[in-house]
């Protein structure tokens, strides 16, 4: 069996320049970094990248030890936030992605004055039936909307959402186009904040950009099989 060659596999930079060249000026690239080494964050930071994505606040806060010579870094809380790791969360991320339901909306806006510190906050929609995510509906988004509405400490400034799997490429724009349109929606609602969409990942980030997302998640097609 003939040894792959070390060079002929893309380097972070690489793959980060292709990427780019698929990303209008206007949409933000999280660099999903949840499963990589120092190393790799680093490379990436190299090659430009300056906002790294983490789905685990323990795993994050070594991460974000280790590289605190890079000031500049922009660290987003992708993952589920379970309610417990609420305040450790919003002491380290710039960004929040997962606020999911209207209990932990409410821990967070007790947390933020206390803590003196306010990331900005994506409400987590599920825009398509899925056992396995979490998130609001777009009824029961609009049912908790006077209630978010009277939590004065959060900074909430769009939406997230993730496909379900199986999806094909009409069903996923249908989806990633719901979301767009329920922040439209809320906007006319008098929220006027709601100006971002956290929606694209890896396989499916094309689909969303042609559907208006602002932000994609990009994790294995910057690290897999990572090589500096």
């Amino acid at each position: 069996m003939s040894e792959v060659n070390p060079e002929a596999i893309p380097t972070i930079s690489d793959r980060l320049n292709q990427i780019r060249t698929h990303l209008p000026p206007q949409v933000k690239l999280v660099a999903v970094s949840k499963y990589t080494s120092i190393a790799a964050i680093r490379a990436a930071y190299d090659a430009g990248v300056r906002d790294f994505g983490e789905s685990r606040v323990q795993d994050a806060k070594i991460k974000q030890t280790e590289l605190a010579d890079l000031t500049d870094i922009t660290w987003h809380m992708i993952g589920s936030l379970q309610s417990n790791k609420a305040r450790a969360a919003i002491a380290q991320f710039d960004w929040i992605h997962s606020l999911d339901r209207l209990s932990l909306a409410e821990q967070c806006d007790r947390l933020i004055p206390e803590l003196g510190k306010s990331p900005k906050l994506l409400l987590q929609v599920k825009l398509a039936d899925d056992p396995h995510k979490s998130g609001w509906s777009e009824a029961e988004l609009l049912a908790d909307l006077p209630q978010l509405a009277q939590l004065k400490h959060l900074n909430i400034v769009g939406l997230m959402t993730i496909l379900p799997l199986g999806l094909d490429e009409s069903q996923s724009h249908t989806v990633f186009n719901h979301a767009r349109e329920l922040a439209a929606k809320l906007r006319s609602l008098g929220w006027e904040n709601i100006r971002e969409l956290s929606m694209g990942m890896s396989a499916d980030y094309a689909i969303a950009i042609k559907a208006g997302t602002t932000m994609v998640r990009i994790g294995n097609q910057i690290f897999s099989g990572y090589h500096a």
